[in-house]
């Protein structure tokens, strides 16, 4: 079955939904983003969530120890990392590490074989943002990746195209962020409902 997960949460209501709803990954933002939150904040939600979920800490060229701290401090399972971080860099995190890589040709996957990490996502190249942008990338382009590990898609996923995504790709697990928002970190329930009910019809 497909590992779904929900990114750029800011509140409890959704992530308690999207728990409730039975995702596998809950996705929080500590790096510079419209969708950005605090330790303080993540804290909190983590507290009050069924912790059968797993939660993400996700973080985009930032200190070692800061990730590593706000990791400890909201008890996250695993850290994802956005930025240029390196393959050492990586292995210093203390968490289980999600590596992102923005795709927009086949380069990327000369990168791939040089990290040892637990999950890489794919997300859609964009100039002026690591992520978020709300834009698919060509997903024949992930079908390699899977050779080097276990692969999330994400970038621009909703949930019409979703079931496209895991038809190519058949990836670990599927991103999503702005496709099931009413506006940038504040989720449409409606919209997630969907999302999630799409991903678990899918049998492959």
């Amino acid at each position: 079955m497909t590992e779904i997960k929900i990114c750029g949460l800011t509140n409890l209501e959704d992530a308690q939904l999207a728990s409730q709803l039975g995702v596998d990954l809950l996705g929080f933002i500590f790096a510079s983003s419209p969708r950005e939150v605090s330790a303080k904040q993540v804290q909190k939600i983590i507290i009050e969530l069924d912790r059968q979920v797993k939660t993400v800490g996700v973080f985009a060229n930032q200190p070692l120890a800061e990730v590593n701290q706000i990791a400890k401090i909201c008890n996250l399972d695993y850290v994802q990392l956005h930025g240029d971080e390196s393959p050492s860099y990586c292995q210093q995190v203390e968490l289980p590490v999600i590596k992102a890589f923005r795709v927009k040709g086949r380069s990327y996957l000369k990168e791939l074989a040089k990290y040892n990490v637990a999950k890489f996502l794919l997300d859609t190249y964009h100039p002026d943002k690591l992520g978020g942008s709300g834009q698919t990338f060509d997903w024949e382009l992930a079908l390699v990746a899977r050779e080097y590990g276990e692969v999330i898609i994400a970038g621009g996923l909703d949930e019409n195209n979703v079931k496209q995504a895991i038809e190519v790709v058949e990836p670990t697990g599927v991103d999503v962020s702005s496709g099931v928002e009413i506006r940038s970190g504040l989720k449409d329930h409606n919209k997630l409902k969907r999302f999630i009910r799409v991903v678990r019809s899918i049998k492959y």
